[in-house]
Formats: structure tokens, C-alpha cells, sequence
């Protein structure tokens, strides 16, 4: 009786403990849908101009409009895409009508166009201020007599480029053949559905385990 009474018990406790743990899955779920709505909204409002100060928090998918003029200079990160292939990302400096130099990422060009020649010079841009981080230990270092980068690294692009340390990610067309890749929350993991699945689906084994190891118990005796 008492084997059963243990075995009941640590069952009860098995199960509630990963049950609770998917609950709680679920609670997160609901709030990194919010985190992510309010991006989205964030990321699609009106655009404003360049704050004095950008703040890489509170300041991040900040939608921006400048106008100026978009340097010669190139600095190009390697980039694979979904629907576009392998290519590079085209980051250049953009001085703006006030004199301030900033970080524009035009967007994507496929590896064979690196060497051709792009659309530079007065114009105005659309997009939005970010700070990708993207940088970890596994992350190469430039190789930079062949121009390929591979993170956008803001202070170290900016330091490139001799501009302040704000990335614009160009969400209008600076060029022909450049394809803008604007921000989205697509990159932003959202795992907290899968976690709970597997929370409950470790409880509902649990809990079959826990009656298979009673009905065992029960029934050895009478064997």
C-alpha cells in the first residue's frame, strides 16, 4: 500500500510540475505575440525624422526618412536568402541634408553582381533604424581586401565608413538592381508553442507511465 500511496504521489507531483511548465509555456507564447505585434506596428508607423541621439533600445525599427547623399563606398556582408539566393548585403554611408553621416543598408545583390557599378548620389531614403546583432564566437572576421563581411556589426561598419554608429535598413528603392530587404519581426524566435507541446506530451506520458507502474504494482501481488 504504501509502494502505491509513493507511487501515486510522485505521479500527482510528476505531472503537475510539467503540466505547469507548458501553462507556462503558454503565458509566454501570449506575450511574445504582444512583444511581437508591437514590433510590426512599430516597424510599419509613419516615419519620422533622424533623432539627434538614436538610442540602439529605444530606438530600435524606428521608422525614419532622411535625405541627402548616398556615398560611393561600399562595405559588403554575405547573406543567404530564402527566395534570393546567396548574395551580399550592400552597406554604404549616407550623408544627410544636415550634414550627418549615418549607415544605409540598401539591400541585397546576388555574388555576381559585386563588382558592378550602383545607382549613388542625392536622393531620399525610407526605412528603418536597427542594430542587428549578429555577431557570436563562431563569426569570422572580415576579410576586407576582398570586401566580405559577415555580420552587420554596426560600430565596426561605422568605423569602416568613418559615419556615426546608426544603421538605416532602406525599406524604398536606392537602386534598380539592389533589392531592399526592410525589416521584419521573420528572424525573431517564437518558440514557445513547440515548448509547450512538448511540456504536455512529456506529462501525458508521465501520467501513463505513472498508471502502467500502478496497475504493475497492484497486480504483482495477486500474481
Amino acid at each position: 500500500m504504501r509502494r502505491l500511496l509513493f507511487l501515486l504521489v510522485f505521479g500527482i507531483v510528476g505531472g503537475g510540475v510539467l503540466v505547469s511548465l507548458g501553462a507556462w509555456q503558454l503565458r509566454r507564447l501570449e506575450w511574445k505575440q504582444g512583444v511581437l505585434a508591437e514590433i510590426e506596428a512599430r516597424i510599419a508607423a509613419d516615419p519620422v525624422a533622424l533623432p539627434t541621439t538614436p538610442d540602439p533600445e529605444a530606438d530600435r525599427y524606428l521608422p525614419v526618412r532622411v535625405a541627402g547623399t548616398l556615398g560611393d563606398a561600399e562595405l559588403h556582408v554575405l547573406v543567404s536568402t530564402r527566395d534570393l539566393g546567396a548574395g551580399y548585403r550592400i552597406i554604404a554611408p549616407f550623408t544627410t541634408d544636415a550634414g550627418r553621416r549615418i549607415l544605409v543598408d540598401r539591400g541585397f545583390i546576388p555574388t555576381e553582381a559585386k563588382a558592378r557599378p550602383r545607382r549613388t548620389g542625392a536622393m531620399e531614403i525610407t526605412g528603418n533604424l536597427h542594430w542587428p546583432q549578429e555577431i557570436d564566437g563562431f563569426t569570422p572576421d572580415p576579410e576586407r581586401d576582398k570586401n566580405i563581411w559577415f555580420a552587420r556589426d554596426v560600430p565596426t561598419l561605422a568605423a569602416a565608413l568613418d559615419t556615426e554608429p546608426v544603421l538605416l535598413i532602406a525599406r524604398s528603392q536606392t537602386d534598380p538592381d539592389v533589392t531592399p530587404l526592410p525589416v521584419t519581426t521573420v528572424g525573431i524566435p517564437n518558440d514557445h508553442l513547440q515548448y509547450a507541446v512538448t511540456w504536455f506530451g512529456l506529462a501525458l506520458v508521465w501520467a501513463m507511465m505513472t498508471f502502467y507502474f500502478l496497475w504493475r504494482t497492484r497486480a504483482r501481488p495477486r500474481s
